[in-house]
């Protein structure tokens, strides 16, 4: 009820502009060391530890990529019961990102359409803030090319960012599937796809220490590009993959059209995901026989919507926009009923 009248004021100002506002809350909370902690032991009594890729997390539970782009706000995020934090997407340089308005709500389908555009600051302010964690939670580097490099040059940026934050992340995400960025989807193409994870593999494998490595997808491939993608992570020993990033489908809206229409392009996330993304959860955990570790994304609003994804086949999963519908509670309620499994 509490977080109701909260969202009803936070609905009163345009998405950005309340992402803005909650993050200034954000700030403050993860700057007050003791209440930090209190918040944290609350929100974590109900943690369940699994471990996945080689990394144990103290719960299924975790933030997706899009909401703390800058690295911002991850203690505070992990004080409210999250397992783990996904950063980013961050690009080797800062880059605005496409032109305002760009983030939408579709308040009868609890969904959002965004076309951010990889906006942040750049990964040398993301390490900054890394340096400075307060809290235990595992961090999730996603990383993305700059708008302004060519595909054929698209490695040397994924590069860049994964030399600049290896010491500051427990492991990543190479996100190839923003609908966002122009021609960014091509590098899920096999040729591209397989050059840009054999090239960071190779980087990985000769570091001390690896770090797990895995692939974002996009909700929208066929089931025969899924094959191709299934075939290059398992010959490249990638550890898992992310299922599924934003969908530019629109079918099955409760919105008008017309509405729907008018707000352009981008990425649609929340409830009309759900089905899609559990689909394709279960088509990979199928193909690889449980194999392949898979993180489930994609309108999970609830216990039972978190539930779906880990019967599907997903070891993790992870919450973006039922986050912003349902508040911090979700986290607590989704890990309760985790932990009674």
């Amino acid at each position: 009820m509490l977080y109701k009248i909260v969202r009803f004021f936070f609905f009163l100002f345009s998405p950005e502009t309340a992402h803005k506002m909650a993050f200034f809350g954000f700030r403050l909370l993860q700057n007050i060391p003791f209440v930090l902690e209190m918040v944290y032991r609350y929100n974590h009594r109900y943690d369940k530890a699994i471990t996945v890729f080689g990394l144990e997390f103290p719960n299924r539970v975790g933030v997706a990529a899009g909401l703390d782009k800058d690295a911002e706000a991850f203690d505070a995020l992990g004080a409210m019961g999250f397992g783990h934090i996904e950063i980013g997407t961050v690009t080797p340089k800062g880059q605005p990102g496409n032109p305002k308005p760009r983030l939408f709500r579709l308040k009868k389908d609890n969904a959002l359409i965004n076309r951010m555009g990889f906006n942040n600051n750049g990964v040398a302010v993301a390490v900054k803030r890394l340096k400075k964690r307060k809290t235990p939670i595992i961090i999730c580097g996603n990383i993305g090319k700059n708008k302004v490099t060519p595909n054929e040059k698209a490695v040397d940026d994924y590069v860049s960012n994964f030399e600049a934050l290896y010491d500051y992340v427990d492991y990543f995400t190479v996100n190839v599937s923003s609908p966002n960025t122009p021609n960014l989807r091509e590098l899920q193409d096999k040729e591209p796809l397989m050059n840009l994870l054999a090239t960071l593999q190779e980087i990985n494998n000769a570091k001390p220490q690896r770090k797990p490595i895995l692939l974002k997808i996009a909700p929208d491939l066929s089931f025969e590009q899924i094959d191709d993608i299934i075939d290059i992570v398992t010959q490249l020993k990638i550890d898992g993959l992310v299922a599924s990033n934003t969908t530019i489908e629109r079918s099955g809206l409760k919105t008008d059209a017309s509405i729907v229409e008018a707000l352009g392009n981008g990425g649609l996330s929340g409830k009309p995901l759900k089905n899609r993304s559990t689909e394709i959860i279960r088509y990979i955990s199928e193909k690889t026989n449980g194999q392949l570790p898979i993180i489930g994304v994609g309108g999970v609003f609830s216990p039972t919507d978190a539930l779906e994804k880990i019967n599907a086949g997903a070891s993790l999963v992870q919450v973006f926009t039922g986050f912003i519908y349902e508040g911090p509670q979700l986290i607590r309620t989704i890990n309760k009923a985790f932990s009674q499994l």
